[in-house]
């Protein structure tokens, strides 16, 4: 079968997607389209045996039924540039394949991420592992990042002495802080990808891998843009209910109170919230 060329992913190929302060998204290669996608599932070779109509329709249910093995035909190479602390983030994902810059063998670059004054904020209230929406005086997190600048500085000129004066690299590198810059080949399925940015687009995830996470999908529309637009319907911005929220959902359209201990009915009201922005005066 003859590799796919499809113009859109190829204007993105070696092409930096900036992100951050110093890092970035390029899109190496990529493997199969939302042609290899309705072939794989129709188990078919013939080119034009079906019409863009019928493929749409056809990813669209696949993706709808969680039909997913056809995605997993397709696949993403990239060279990202991230800060270590979003990196331990990003590698919980397993179902990749990569390969890091190692400080054991080369001399870790002196850069560092220092996030805007806008990203500086308060422990978040409900949400306990991010930050909130309260920001701090401009004076204070321009503070904040001036002693960042200065310890990040401070620390990599010591181990820029520990270098030169023979230490091992792996020995000089490790008071390294979590803000440096790191570097990575990342290949990893369409499937895969679409769980990726599911989850770390979302809301909930950290800012710094957010933006990360939007560059990816930018390159995921490009590579398969009839995929792209089943995931957006069926996953990104759909929603789910369990059995619990179903039955509740069932009392409420008899006109009954659902039955929801506390917790589960915050996140059922948020739910509703989304489908509709008046269900929350209605409970």
């Amino acid at each position: 079968m003859a590799r796919l060329i499809i113009p859109e992913a190829e204007a993105l190929i070696d092409q930096e997607i900036k992100v951050l302060d110093k890092g970035f998204v390029r899109l190496v290669d990529y493997m199969g389209g939302d042609s290899r996608i309705v072939q794989s599932a129709r188990v078919s070779y013939g080119e034009g045996t079906k019409t863009v109509r019928e493929d749409k329709g056809l990813i669209d249910y696949l993706m709808k039924n969680d039909h997913t093995s056809p995605f997993e035909q397709v696949g993403l190479t990239f060279h990202c540039k991230m800060p270590v602390f979003v990196a331990r983030q990003w590698v919980r994902h397993r179902t990749a394949r990569l390969n890091e810059i190692s400080g054991r063998y080369s001399v870790m670059k002196d850069e560092f991420y220092v996030p805007d004054t806008a990203e500086v904020r308060l422990q978040s209230q409900v949400n306990k592992q991010g930050r909130g929406e309260v920001t701090i005086p401009l004076e204070d997190a321009t503070a904040f990042i001036g002693h960042l600048e200065t310890e990040n500085a401070a620390t990599y000129k010591h181990y820029e002495e520990m270098i030169e004066s023979g230490l091992a690299r792996e020995l000089a590198r490790i008071n390294l802080p979590l803000s440096l810059y790191t570097e990575w080949y990342w290949q990893i399925d369409l499937h895969n990808l679409f769980h990726f940015i599911q989850l770390r687009a979302d809301a909930h995830a950290q800012y710094e891998i957010r933006e990360y996470a939007l560059a990816l999908a930018q390159c995921a529309r490009a590579v398969a843009p009839l995929a792209y637009e089943a995931f957006e319907e069926h996953r990104m911005y759909a929603v789910k209910f369990s059995r619990s929220e179903c039955r509740a959902l069932e009392a409420m359209l008899e006109g009954k109170e659902p039955e929801l201990e506390e917790r589960p009915m915050l996140a059922f009201k948020r739910k509703l919230s989304l489908l509709a922005p008046d269900t929350e005066k209605v409970l």
